[in-house]
């Protein structure tokens, strides 16, 4: 058997001593064969310093690379909103290959950014492959010759409830009624989606689709069509990232679909503010005869200096009380065994 550990956004900047982010965790990082993650910064130092007003989110590359080299990670994806620029972009990329971590979902062209990454354990072959649909209209998205990443687009529409969708809505016969809100990947990205899982399905043994995606703590329509649609076309679990919440899990097809994975290392984010205590998780997959055997969840928080550590579940029972909530809408919840919570069905 074989254990492999996914967790949500890492976000390095700031980091001057590689070990702190990940002291608190190691030994359940060290005790799996493979770990990946969702790296949520560039490892770039731009000329003139960190600039808030724009989009990236740059962290040291020396000390932030030997961060991730210090956790052990394998492989991480850089598909999402803060891997902004092509100087950024290619510098990071450049020093995730310098210290051999793997990467998959942006690159310094369209092939770069959309291939997989594919890793040997123990005679088990892993393949990963990251998309986002939260990304910049403009000089964001790889093309054939401009570095940049790998997208999946989204659509959104507003539209007046004529119907009684939900107990709450009041008759669509006096003004102002708030819109619904509808959201959908776009046909074509999908297809091109699908077409990737399908192709990386015939080259591995277990398949992980990570997605960037989200807004606040709702699972959007268009996030369940774009893991359904990747669970069909070969994938075993679908991990999803973005908005710094931990939100449900979904079984679908007898595969995991981990909608947010929330943040596992997160002590900066936008205009350099710091943080604070968050609640995310960290997934950890057993293998089994080459197919997913059991899936464990650890809750962690963070402290003031920005170490990670596993929390016992018992003592966040708020937190799991609302995760559940929302869960029952896709049929699941998540029970405690010891330090671990478990995927149930309701």
């Amino acid at each position: 058997m074989t254990q492999l550990i996914l967790t949500g956004d890492i976000n390095l900047m700031n980091v001057t001593d590689p070990t702190v982010p990940f002291r608190k965790t190691i030994d359940d990082f060290k005790a799996a064969d493979i770990r990946f993650s969702n790296m949520e910064c560039c490892l770039y130092a731009p000329p003139g310093g960190q600039v808030w007003d724009n989009e990236g989110f740059m962290a040291a590359p020396g000390p932030a690379g030997e961060s991730l080299k210090y956790a052990g990670i394998d492989a991480v994806g850089i598909a999402n909103n803060v891997n902004y620029g092509e100087a950024a972009i290619n510098a990071s990329v450049a020093r995730l290959d310098e210290i051999g971590i793997k990467h998959t979902g942006a690159g310094a062209n369209r092939a770069a950014a959309y291939a997989p990454v594919i890793i040997e354990r123990n005679g088990v072959r892993y393949g990963f492959l990251q998309r986002t649909s939260v990304y910049w209209p403009t000089n964001h998205e790889a093309t054939a010759h401009a570095a940049g990443v790998a997208t999946i687009k989204g659509h959104t529409a507003y539209q007046l409830p004529m119907h009684k969708l939900r107990p709450e809505i009041p008759p669509a016969n006096r003004p102002g009624i708030p819109p619904e809100i509808l959201t959908w990947p776009d046909a074509k990205h999908l297809q091109l989606f699908k077409d990737d899982v399908a192709a990386l399905r015939q080259q591995v043994d277990i398949l992980v689709a990570s997605c960037h995606w989200g807004l606040r703590k709702d699972v959007l329509d268009y996030m369940p069509m774009i893991a359904h649609a990747a669970i069909d076309s070969g994938a075993d679990i679908v991990m999803g990232h973005g908005p710094h919440y931990s939100l449900p899990t979904e079984i679908y097809q007898g595969k995991t679909i981990f909608y947010g994975l929330g943040s596992f290392s997160f002590h900066t984010g936008h205009g350099g503010v710091a943080h604070g205590d968050w609640l995310g998780m960290m997934a950890r997959i057993t293998i089994d005869k080459k197919a997913v055997a059991k899936v464990a969840i650890k809750f962690v928080r963070h402290n003031s200096v920005n170490e990670t550590y596993f929390c016992d579940p018992a003592n966040e029972g708020k937190e799991l009380a609302e995760l559940n909530e929302r869960g029952a809408k896709l049929g699941t919840k998540l029970v405690i065994n010891g330090m671990e919570l478990e995927i149930a069905k309701v």
